[in-house]
């Protein structure tokens, strides 16, 4: 299980059995899915990836996930984990629209940043992001990402890979 983390605003927390319908929900939001994974997904696809947070992500712990809370309700979703896609760990993270515009993005991100500094001792964090999504490049270039390099999908878009080095002491 994930460990507990907390911003001013915001709780990260594991998910519970009780968190299903609005998983769902935030997956299915097509303003938040076009900019997850592959796109969008079916109902049935969503609900078999809520049950594989359990059966396989918690149970092997294989990397941590949060549902990420304001005020007792689900408002996105993160994690944190190692890929090959960015060839080190990567942060993951999604907020529903209604929480848009407020600057729990950047403070979810900087949530996240910092357990991959301070409790993983990770020296660097990764973000991979859709060419077009503007928001997200703009609010990671804001918290000190910076364009590492480019990767051409199969359908020919494009997504950055961005990165975040720990900062040298001095």
């Amino acid at each position: 299980m994930p460990p507990t983390l907390r911003t001013p605003r915001l709780l990260l927390d594991a998910y519970g059995p009780d968190d299903e319908e609005s998983f769902v929900a935030l997956f299915q939001d097509t303003r938040v899915s076009r900019w997850m994974g592959d796109g969008p997904a079916a109902e049935a696809e969503d609900r078999a990836l809520f049950g594989r947070i359990f059966s396989k992500v918690y149970a092997a712990d294989l990397f941590d996930v949060w549902a990420v809370r304001r005020g007792g309700l689900l408002v996105g979703h993160a994690e944190i984990k190692r890929t090959e896609e960015a060839d080190g760990h990567e942060i993951v993270y999604a907020l529903g629209p209604e929480v848009w515009g407020s600057g729990l993005g950047t403070e979810l991100a900087e949530a996240l940043v910092r357990y991959g500094f301070e409790s993983l001792g990770l020296t660097e964090v990764h973000a991979t992001v859709a060419a077009q999504n503007k928001a997200s490049l703009r609010l990671l270039g804001k918290i000190g990402f910076e364009h590492a390099r480019d990767i051409v999908e199969d359908d020919g878009s494009l997504t950055r890979v961005l990165t975040r080095r720990l900062p040298a002491r001095s």
